[in-house]
């Protein structure tokens, strides 16, 4: 009887598969580039009788120093992927608007688009990061948000600033170019945030789920001028930050956790150095894809390989990309997890 009454959007809706909608079982966790270094934080629970601040004044305060932006150019969303949805229910109409996106990338594109019957330009990532700014804006079309990971997920490939820049140039009035910055802290000499004092069509997608080891807490941020802003204000939830998200954002994002943060990139980020050297000499593989972000991306010989390192208690992040389905995906984790990665690499046939 239900499903007589759902749109045709909705019952054509392929879900999203995150890396933890499976059951799963394991003991080293590869699959969803979560950060391994466990935080703690503390607590006052005495007043979740009152609603909280609809935008946490202390956590908008501490990001705009972290960012150095202010605080009409930040919003706090439930995830990144809550500033997604809003975006495109604040600047799309359903039915009628569309957006453009870049495949491979990051699937909830696809999936809010289509919840919210919004159509989509399927443009490559090849055409983003080879064809010259004129190209790429004719292939947008009228597309009202033209969606930019970077570094890509799940490629880890990078679209220069600059282009980023021309792009937002040559789509004023057109578009808003949309910048999801979800892995920037691990290149952050990458960043978009610089744009937003020229470019009023310029928005910025952060999270605290990567390199802040806050996957759980589902916080992010939506970065963009403040015109841009005002609108998606009249459209998020009245209270979308919960007072105790708040409290642990706010001590996420102190001068002594930054600091912290940043050590633990310089860790990852040579941790991931070691990781693409054994991959680039494993029999195993027959592809890296070099790029940023907390994860490395490869091509299997063998897609079998990938039972036998679950088996192992491994667990990490099969794909099929460019019409192969023997690609892998591994998060980067500690010694000990990296550790488990080289034994089953060392597996023999």
């Amino acid at each position: 009887m239900s499903e007589s009454l759902l749109p045709k959007n909705i019952a054509e809706l392929k879900a999203y598969s995150s890396a933890k909608s499976e059951k799963l079982t394991g003991t080293t966790w590869l699959n969803a580039n979560e950060s391994p270094y466990a935080k703690e934080f503390q607590l006052r629970l005495d007043n979740l009788n009152r609603y909280p601040e609809p935008q946490p004044e202390n956590v908008i305060n501490a990001y705009c120093n972290y960012a150095k932006l202010n605080a009409e150019q930040v919003l706090m969303t439930r995830g990144a992927d809550e500033g997604i949805e809003l975006l495109m229910r604040t600047y799309c109409e359903s039915g009628k608007d569309s957006i453009a996106l870049f495949a491979p990338t990051y699937g909830m594109y696809k999936v809010s688009a289509d919840t919210q019957n919004i159509a989509i330009n399927e443009l490559s990532q090849s055409l983003l990061l080879e064809a010259n700014v004129s190209e790429i804006c004719d292939c947008v079309g009228d597309a009202k948000l033209v969606f930019v990971c970077n570094p890509n997920n799940p490629t880890g490939s990078l679209t220069p600033v600059s282009k980023i820049a021309a792009l937002a140039k040559s789509l004023a009035g057109k578009a808003i170019v949309v910048v999801d910055e979800a892995y920037i802290e691990f290149c952050p000499e990458q960043s978009a945030v610089s744009l937003l004092q020229d470019f009023d069509n310029v928005a910025v997608l952060r999270t605290l789920s990567k390199a802040f080891a806050l996957a759980g807490l589902r916080t992010g941020f939506l970065l963009a001028n403040a015109n841009l802003l005002a609108a998606v204000r009249k459209v998020i939830a009245p209270y979308p930050v919960s007072t105790a998200v708040a409290m642990i954002a706010e001590q996420a994002l102190s001068s002594d956790a930054v600091t912290q943060m940043r050590r633990q990139v310089s860790i990852l980020n040579g941790n991931k150095a070691r990781l693409e050297t054994l991959l680039n000499e494993s029999p195993k593989v027959s592809q890296v894809l070099s790029g940023e972000g907390n994860f490395v991306t490869l091509q299997l010989r063998n897609k079998d390989d990938i039972d036998a390192a679950m088996q192992q208690g491994t667990i990490m992040r099969p794909f099929t990309l460019y019409g192969d389905d023997n690609w892998l995906r591994i998060s980067i984790g500690n010694e000990q997890e990296l550790e488990q990665v080289r034994l089953w690499l060392e597996q023999p046939e």
